[in-house]
């Protein structure tokens, strides 16, 4: 059954990461009801599933909502069985909380603290406001030194879209680029240098998968087989890596604040926003669907904002 929403997932083109929350969930549902197989359950025992979770377990809103989507796709879509209405549900109440950010002092120190390869992609995560993913699936070809343009593919949703390169990340970016390519042409030499291709394009341009362009622009070390040819194809750099670094950056710099890699992208918003940048700019170069999702920065701007307390006036 989990190969089957697999199966569906790919058909449609969805995330790898919903498809591994689509599963993580259906085995979590399946072993909450002793493993009985879903088709033989329904409404009723989807209705205790996440009941449990909201009261036994106190999940997040958006948790339950997530592992709800997944039950709703898993007999919708998969199982050919859909659940109807469901009235019984104990709905998380749904929390409005702003990002943490980090001041523009505490960014200088935390990328100050890191080194190589790791603090060019967390400069580059700040500098574009990329998410992490985003930032270790960058492919070569779009990177735009030139222009100063980088492209993002298939971003959260299935989006492309375009944001910023900052000018004093090109120099540095160019001579990791360099490295990259020589790199790339020892692979070659040993008969590999081969970059996973996205969808079936490495059947329409079969060549394309050996092209510098296409190398990711953090590579791994290591390279890995893939797919059925077995063939040896370098992926991009884990997002562990970035993440363990700038775990330790932010101890070293002592910031008290629970912050993550993540936490770039929103101060990225955050200052764009302090430095008179318009709300819509700010969306597109987030590559937000909703402007109501980057309005949140306006709150978080005002509450870093410079304001006199009434109190430094008595």
């Amino acid at each position: 059954m989990l190969d089957q929403i697999s199966i569906v997932c790919r058909r449609r083109h969805y995330s790898p990461r919903t498809e591994e929350a689509y599963r993580h969930w259906t085995k979590r549902f399946v072993l909450f009801h002793g493993k009985v197989h879903p088709a033989t359950i329904g409404a009723r025992e989807v209705e205790a599933f996440l009941n449990h979770l909201a009261v036994a377990r106190t999940v997040s809103a958006s948790t339950q909502t997530q592992a709800l989507n997944a039950l709703v796709f898993l007999y919708r879509d998969v199982l050919g069985q859909p659940l109807g209405e469901m009235k019984d549900i104990k709905r998380v109440q749904h929390r409005d909380r702003l990002p943490v950010v980090l001041t523009q002092a505490e960014t200088r120190l935390v990328l100050a603290m890191m080194t190589g390869t790791t603090q060019l992609m967390a400069n580059l995560m700040y500098g574009s406001g990329l998410r992490v993913n985003e930032c270790v699936t960058l492919r070569v070809k779009d990177i735009d030194l030139k222009t100063k343009i980088i492209s993002v593919r298939n971003t959260k949703g299935s989006k492309d879209r375009t944001t910023v390169l900052p000018t004093q990340l090109c120099a540095p970016l160019e001579q990791h680029l360099t490295r990259v390519l020589q790199l790339h042409a020892e692979d070659r030499s040993r008969g590999g240098g081969l970059a996973p291709m996205p969808d079936a394009l490495y059947r329409k341009y079969p060549t394309a998968a050996g092209s510098f362009a296409w190398q990711f622009a953090f590579p791994s070390a290591t390279a890995r087989p893939w797919g059925d040819s077995g063939r040896l194809v370098r992926w991009h750099a884990s997002t562990s890596t970035i993440q363990r670094a700038f775990k330790v950056a932010v101890r070293k710099a002592q910031v008290n604040k629970h912050v993550s890699v993540h936490t770039l992208r929103h101060s990225f918003a955050t200052h764009l926003l302090a430095a008179g940048t318009d709300i819509r700019t700010i969306q597109l170069l987030l590559g937000h669907r909703n402007l109501q999702t980057t309005m949140i920065y306006t709150h978080v701007e005002a509450a870093v904002r410079t304001v006199k307390s009434p109190f430094d006036l008595l």
